[in-house]
């Protein structure tokens, strides 16, 4: 059974699911890859209170990894970059190619910048800090003024 919540955050209403397994996903309200069916609306699940702390503690600049366990679906190729992105440290970016040369395929940036795009756990697997080879902001389902944001509340709690 999936279960979701609405959190509120400096970023505005920030859609989260979960099993009893981990985290499914997160999504800012214009992303459209949130599933139109998304369980039994219930905060008090423990994985959801557990993402809302964790959340609430790296927008506070308290955080700067989340230990939440994460079950979200993908291909093979999609998990093997959603790993990587999670071991780009806090506060750092990367381009695109280098995740894919991360990814030990470095002619596949466009598949890799794909499967970043389709990541369904924003912020907790940190797809904000991929940027263009020449590190202009591009590609954020979230929106290129939030993966801003997310940048630069990171620069300033390192």
């Amino acid at each position: 059974m999936n279960y979701y919540t609405v959190l509120k955050s400096e970023l505005g209403p920030i859609t989260v699911q979960a099993n009893n397994e981990g985290l499914l996903g997160i999504w800012f309200e214009q992303h459209t890859t949130c599933p139109d069916v998304l369980g039994e609306h219930n905060p008090s699940h423990p994985m959801l209170k557990q993402a809302e702390n964790e959340l609430r503690e790296y927008f506070a600049g308290e955080r700067q990894a989340f230990t939440l366990p994460l079950a979200a679906i993908g291909t093979e190729f999609q998990r093997k970059v959603w790993k990587a992105l999670c071991e780009i440290p806090y506060g750092e970016a990367i381009s695109y190619q280098e995740l894919a040369h991360r990814v030990g395929n470095p002619k596949a940036v466009r598949a890799v910048g794909t499967a970043n795009g389709k990541n369904p756990l924003s912020i907790v697997v940190p797809c904000h800090r991929v940027v263009g080879k020449d590190g202009k902001l591009s590609g954020y389902a979230g929106g290129v003024e939030r993966k801003l944001r997310l940048l630069n509340l990171e620069s300033d709690n390192r």
